[in-house]
């Protein structure tokens, strides 16, 4: 027969979930545990006769060879267990060491009984209203009525579930608000007296102890539960002396502390939000002991502000008149500005855009910002706290936060944290994968040379005190195991000191743009090969081989910047900032990803946007939703970066590119063209036009524009014919855009051709080779049904030698193709013995005759009709008497 067990101890959502279980599992007994929580044995006490529950006293030993254990993966000795049971485990807390032979279903949820609710919905089971109570009990308990940071969307989808089978909300809230008795409330007054407190890695950690009466025998948890809804701590950690044994039960606030960890090195278990450890015959002190020398490790590095501020911050001085302000929000999108006083060198006061707003209102736009700013100096250090920025923000009313230096004497901000910051850090889940190693993913990508010339200029930035980062799809195709096909740096500071620095170390040249404050540094091989000598632990640490990975000319440094777009589709203005500022300024969150490369730095993976979270769930996601507004060619970009790399636009987006769809009308046609023209030069072309015909992207640009079956084909066979012994060499990778584009426009008529080429901006030769595709074609269809090799040689002579690739890629006819592979392998290379010299020396006067009779010659010779020289001259005299 089959069991159905839990732990002892047990809350409501151990007993519901056997009562779940039995519903599944009809022939399953649910022998409830010997100990019981007393909420849990009151609503079984009044609720008996309606549910399926076996007490222990009344188990009559029988024989067991299957159990269902939920909520719990421990088997606890029944009598009449065979030795090596099936077992089938359902729990929502994290797997500890499985067992062989058992089955495992395991969810992470905020409580089991949700897990098995959803079974009993798709398996249609049918529940009284005293079942669905008491499962809404087990899920409201260990999700705090659905509040607990552990609990999901499926909890709560769970919930209304029962709801709706008719689960009673007052039956629920009188079981889960029991009150206290005597002894729990002596106990309760004796552990809040007692609470020690403790700071963790930045997390604050209550701890405390007691001794029960001899004759206690309530439950502890429900203490536990009233401690910590009065303690604001991140955990709390409860450990009773029960006569010679210890209980502990941990309740934690935080996803920093994991107290399962603790509950499990003293041999007990739970999740990480709740857990519980009976530790026999052993005193409070020694358990003490043991606790605190295993809570560094159930403690996760709390965040801090150096990692979520925003460096390189923007002030304002304080005579700054109310419009000038305005102006500067409006170019630069920001909320507010510190406000620093240069004399003083003192952080003065913020400046909000709120004020500003109302100061315009009022026609006060002349008055300096020192009589509407908000007044003082608050200010955070890179090492404290997001909770005590947190604090600050809701104590002093500050939106943003200056940050200043840690060893700094004076106010002067080196960043800002703001509240957005603030938000992210506290309220985005953790990222579910482990944090990537990037510094060994640099390593396994880059040979030796470019790692070494990575640690040498992270050693010169360090030395200049400037933050440096790899930006773009660098970081993305690392964390995709792709070979990056870029090495695009950002400096916070000085890109062009940076360049000119490493100039004087190692030698080349550098070009500068002042304006931009940009620098390009260019690299010979002997500075390459110096680098790789100089730093010989490159050799040690790259694992890559380097062949596929070229060494590039040039190193292109670029200042952190935020852009400003004066109009729609216009290209943006620019200005320093911070390098959040500059990852927010680019298209797609899986292209904000950065890693900081200077000093001790070097490796740090840099996403304030949740570019990895979008890597994971292969999604293109736009970075702000006006973004298509702002240039209307990322929306060209998101298609081809799509396919790619095999991802999906994200729903949100799409619409957002539907909207945008329109503007694409004010894009000049060059840089349209330019981005059609990268997607040619991608491996799947095909795919990328296919997706830009789907997004209505060809139609915006002109209504005749489609993509077909026929035109994909055709793009296929690009590929093909480039192995081509004879064609091939027509068509080079460098061709190849010219191909596709012309197949791609070849079903339109001349007239929609050269409106596209119009819009599209297209260069004249390009256009008119596109044009003599579409009289090639036209000249062929005019030949006879078996033309003389004469007539198509004079058919398609006038065409150049792609246009006459892009006819036989185009075509589908056998015989078309035919005639085209063979005038351009045979009949184009035949020739006249008798040339134009022949004729003037024979005394003919040159004029138009000369093309006509030398034609009439060419002709004989493809037809068969003269074989030689003395063939065209017999032929040359009959038409001379003609």
């Amino acid at each position: 027969m089959q069991l159905i067990l839990t732990h002892e101890n047990a809350d409501f959502d151990a007993v519901a979930s056997q009562l779940a279980a039995s519903k599944l599992f009809p022939e399953g007994v649910p022998l409830l545990p010997r100990r019981i929580n007393r909420n849990v044995n009151q609503f079984l006490t009044l609720y008996w006769d309606a549910l399926p529950f076996v007490r222990p006293s009344d188990w009559k030993r029988r024989r067991v060879d299957e159990v269902a254990l939920v909520d719990t993966q421990s088997l606890s000795s029944v009598r009449g267990l065979t030795q090596n049971p099936q077992v089938q485990v359902i729990d929502h807390h994290q797997a500890r060491r499985q067992h062989d032979g058992w089955t495992y279903q395991l969810a992470q949820v905020g409580a089991t009984t949700t897990m098995l609710v959803e079974m009993i919905a798709e398996a249609g089971c049918s529940l009284s209203s005293e079942e669905a109570t008491l499962l809404l009990l087990g899920v409201y308990e260990d999700t705090g009525s659905l509040t607990y940071g552990a609990t999901t969307p499926r909890d709560a989808r769970a919930a209304a579930f029962l709801l709706e089978h008719g689960a009673r909300l007052d039956v629920a809230r009188r079981f889960l608000n029991v009150a206290l008795t005597p002894g729990q409330r002596t106990l309760f007054a004796a552990l809040q007296t007692a609470v020690a407190w403790h700071t963790v890695k930045g997390q604050t950690i209550a701890i405390t102890t007691a001794a029960a009466p001899d004759d206690f025998d309530d439950e502890i948890s429900s203490i536990a539960h009233r401690l910590r809804d009065t303690l604001a701590a991140a955990a709390l950690f409860v450990l009773v002396q029960i006569r010679e044994d210890v209980q502990l039960v941990a309740r934690s606030a935080s996803h920093h502390v994991d107290v399962s960890q603790i509950a499990r090195a003293l041999g007990g278990g739970g999740h990480s939000r709740a857990a519980a450890a009976l530790i026999v015959k052993q005193t409070t002190a020694a358990v003490l002991d043991q606790l605190h020398a295993a809570l560094p490790q159930s403690v996760k590095p709390m965040l801090s502000v150096a990692q979520i501020m925003s460096y390189g911050v923007q002030t304002i001085a304080p005579d700054v008149t109310v419009a000038q302000a305005a102006a500067l929000m409006r170019r630069h999108g920001h909320e507010g500005y510190p406000v620093f006083d240069p004399k003083a060198g003192q952080l003065v006061g913020l400046l909000t855009r709120r004020s500003v707003d109302r100061a315009m209102s009022h026609e006060l736009s002349h008055l300096p910002i020192s009589r509407i700013m908000r007044a003082g100096s608050v200010t955070v250090r890179p090492s404290d706290s997001v909770e005590r920025v947190q604090q600050l923000m809701m104590d002093e009313s500050w939106g943003q936060i200056p940050v200043v230096a840690d060893d700094a004497q004076s106010s002067k901000p080196i960043g800002v944290v703001t509240r957005t910051d603030v938000l992210n850090a506290l309220f985005h889940p953790p990222q579910a994968s482990p944090e990537p190693d990037m510094r060994q993913l640099m390593t396994g990508a880059f040979p030796p040379a470019l790692w070494g010339m990575t640690l040498a200029i992270s050693e010169t930035a360090a030395a200049l005190n400037m933050p440096l980062y790899f930006v773009g799809g660098l970081a993305r195709d690392l964390l995709l195991d792709k070979r990056p096909a870029d090495l695009d740096m950002v400096v916070e500071g000085d890109a062009i000191q940076l360049a000119r620095r490493l100039q004087r170390q190692f030698g080349g040249n550098v070009h500068t743009h002042t304006r931009f404050g940009t620098a390009k540094w260019f690299v010979t091989a002997d500075i390459w090969q110096a680098i790789e000598t100089q730093y010989p632990q490159s050799q040690a640490v790259s694992t890559s081989s380097g062949g596929d990975f070229p060494l590039p000319s040039a190193i292109d440094f670029v200042t952190a910047r935020s852009e400003f777009y004066t109009r729609p589709s216009a290209l943006p203005e620019v200005a320093q900032g911070s390098i959040k500022l500059d990852l927010h300024r680019r298209d797609f969150t899986i292209n904000t990803l950065a890693v900081r490369l200077d000093g001790a730095h070097l490796g740090e993976l840099l996403d304030f946007y949740g570019g990895r979270r979008d890597l994971e769930k292969g999604l293109i996601r736009a970075l702000h939703s006006l973004s298509f507004i702002d240039d209307p060619t990322r929306i060209l970009r998101a298609a081809r970066l799509e396919q790619r790399l095999g991802f999906r636009i994200e729903q949100r987006t799409a619409e957002l590119i539907e909207t945008a769809l329109p503007i694409l009308d004010r894009v000049t046609g060059d840089r349209i063209r330019h981005e059609i023209e990268l997607a040619f030069h991608e491996e799947a072309p095909a795919r990328m036009l296919s997706r830009l015909a789907e997004l209505g992207v060809m139609a915006q640009i002109h209504p005749a524009l489609a993509w077909s079956a026929e035109i994909a084909a055709a793009f296929d066979r690009v590929t093909a014919l480039a192995a081509h012994p004879i064609w091939g060499e027509l068509a080079p990778a460098a061709e190849r855009p010219f191909l596709y584009f012309a197949l791609w426009l070849l079903p339109l008529t001349v007239g929609e051709q050269t409106a596209v080429t119009n819009r599209l901006k297209v260069r004249k030769s390009t256009r008119e080779d596109i044009f003599a595709v579409g009289r090639l074609l036209d000249s062929l269809t005019k030949l006879p049904p078996q033309p003389m090799p004469s007539q198509v040689e004079k058919a398609l002579r006038p065409s150049p030698p792609r246009a006459l690739l892009v006819a036989r890629i185009g075509l589908e006819d056998e015989e078309q193709t035919r005639l085209i592979d063979q005038y351009y392998t045979e009949w184009r290379h035949v020739k006249t013995a008798v040339t134009g010299d022949d004729l003037r020396a024979m005394g003919l006067k040159p004029g138009p005759r000369f093309a006509v009779l030398l034609d009439k010659l060419l002709a004989a010779r493809l037809d068969g009709e003269a074989a030689d020289e003395a063939g065209e001259r017999a032929l040359l005299a009959v038409l001379l008497k003609g």
